[in-house]
């Protein structure tokens, strides 16, 4: 072996002087070693944080849709041993016909144990923070303990993934410490590690079987070609076997519902309006790059990032251009850990400008981590949320609501609009309004203050006679625009 690449496997193992420590056989211990709880404790602040934030807003009903409703019913579903009908989709609606997310059978056991909407706002807290712990981790075989601590702050206090940890449950919950995971293999060159840790993104969402094909590619340009060509090929194959296969069975109209949010008029022109309107894609990109100071363009890691831009920006839904909701998360530990490499990368080339490398060893952690800070201060990103009172309180607000859905009791046929969904999910058979036409809902729960256009019904019994005709309701009660009616007949 030439002495260049064994000072290369020397950094690549993190360990001065031995050989491919920590990269060809690592020891499995039971106990962390010690160098590694720094960045356990750092991803358990997170957590708290992460859980703090999630139950706040869902004590002060604050759920911005169904999403979280319909994974605990999906969740519920599964550990009941069920196929996974969700009826806020639909009537007899089975999830995998909508989107492939199978991957969320494995909250199923926590579910035994604690059946509640809050074990699935936690699962997804810890999903989120342990992503904190590797990326930190990992950036701490290349640089030093305190840059790579602050590092993973920086991460965890990143704007994609404070939109998701402000958003519903999600499937993508799963994507980020995968993907972090994967990355993390690839730095630390095990390769055929990162190959294995990606094919379960494929159970994760019917697209990240092209973000595992990235995965593939990135391999086969660093050399590992046979191993990148079967990972490429085993996640595309993926993707068009549940996109034209898997989803089409499980939905009631055997087709894939959301080519609708296609562009119209084929790929040509989709292609073509990639940057187009160039205020918003661009804005999103700049606030990508913008976490990582723009050094993560120095990394091929940012491969794997273009898949999941790619689908957003020739989407014609404008919801997948922007910053908002969770569609940025799954982002944040490729941006992050292409940093790391970047940093890698410039301490070992001595022919980079000399500012560039200075950059990378002494400024850019200092700068993403006030970039992070600036940007939940000036963005209200729920971290701020943890230094209010009101996040600790209850409103009258929700203690009216609560009062109101305890007329509810466990196991009834419900229909109601979404404020209510993420409490009523997992102890009620829960429709969306209207959406449980062959028999009246025995409960209707009606939130007045939200979705209506353009205002809301002033007659509620009349309402619910409309929703089903034949059918009369009488309300149990009705408090600060929140409302619960009974079948009478």
């Amino acid at each position: 072996m030439s002495q260049e690449a064994a000072s290369a496997d020397r950094v690549t193992a993190g360990i001065p002087g031995q050989r491919g420590a920590g990269v060809g056989r690592p020891r499995h211990r039971l106990v962390p070693r010690r160098a590694t709880w720094p960045y356990l404790v750092l991803g358990l602040l997170f957590c708290v944080d992460y859980s703090i934030v999630e139950l706040s807003r869902y004590l002060h009903d604050g759920s911005m849709s169904w999403d979280t409703a319909i994974f605990v019913e999906e969740v519920r579903q599964y550990a009941d041993f069920h196929a996974p009908i969700v009826h806020i989709k639909g009537a007899d609606a089975n999830i995998l016909g909508d989107h492939f997310s199978p991957i969320m059978a494995l909250l199923a056991p926590l579910w035994w144990l604690f059946p509640s909407t809050v074990t699935l706002l936690l699962a997804q807290s810890a999903l989120f923070a342990s992503s904190v712990t590797v990326v930190a981790a990992t950036a701490g075989r290349f640089v030093s303990r305190a840059k790579a601590l602050w590092l993973g702050a920086a991460y965890g206090l990143s704007w994609g993934l404070q939109r998701a940890v402000d958003f519903d449950v999600h499937e993508i919950a799963f994507a980020v410490p995968i993907l972090a995971v994967v990355l993390r293999n690839v730095l630390l060159r095990r390769f055929h590690r990162a190959a294995f840790w990606a094919l379960p993104l494929t159970l994760v969402k019917e697209d990240l079987g092209v973000t595992v094909a990235a995965v593939g590619l990135l391999l086969f340009l660093l050399r590992e070609r046979a191993l990148g060509v079967m990972l490429a090929v085993f996640g595309l194959g993926m993707t068009a076997l549940t996109v034209w296969g898997v989803i089409p069975h499980f939905n009631s109209s055997g087709a894939y519902g959301y080519r609708d949010k296609l562009p119209a008029g084929g790929w040509t022109h989709a292609l073509t309006g990639l940057l187009s309107p160039a205020d918003v894609k661009l804005s999103t990109l700049g606030m990508l790059l913008g976490v990582t100071g723009f050094l993560a363009l120095r990394s091929p890691l940012l491969l794997v990032a273009l898949p999941t831009l790619g689908w957003r920006f020739v989407s014609s839904d404008t919801d997948y251009w922007g910053t908002a909701w969770h569609y940025n998360a799954v982002l944040m530990p490729v941006l992050f850990l292409a940093l790391v490499d970047a940093i890698r990368r410039l301490g070992q080339r001595e022919d980079a400008p000399g500012w560039l490398r200075g950059y990378a060893e002494r400024g850019v952690v200092p700068a993403v981590t006030a970039i992070a800070l600036t940007l939940c201060a000036t963005l209200s990103l729920p971290a701020a949320s943890l230094l209010r009172p009101s996040t600790y309180t209850s409103t009258p607000r929700s203690d009216a609501i609560s009062r109101a859905l305890a007329l509810v009791p466990d196991g009834a046929v419900v229909e109601s609009n979404i404020t209510a969904m993420s409490r009523l999910a997992a102890r009620t058979d829960l429709y969306w309004l209207g959406g449980s036409r062959a028999a009246p809902p025995q409960y209707l729960v009606l939130d007045l203050s939200y979705g209506w256009s353009p205002a809301p019904p002033a007659d509620l019994p009349g309402y619910a006679g409309q929703l089903h005709p034949g059918h009369s309701y009488r309300v149990l009660t009705e408090q600060m625009q929140f409302a619960v009616l009974e079948l009478v007949d």
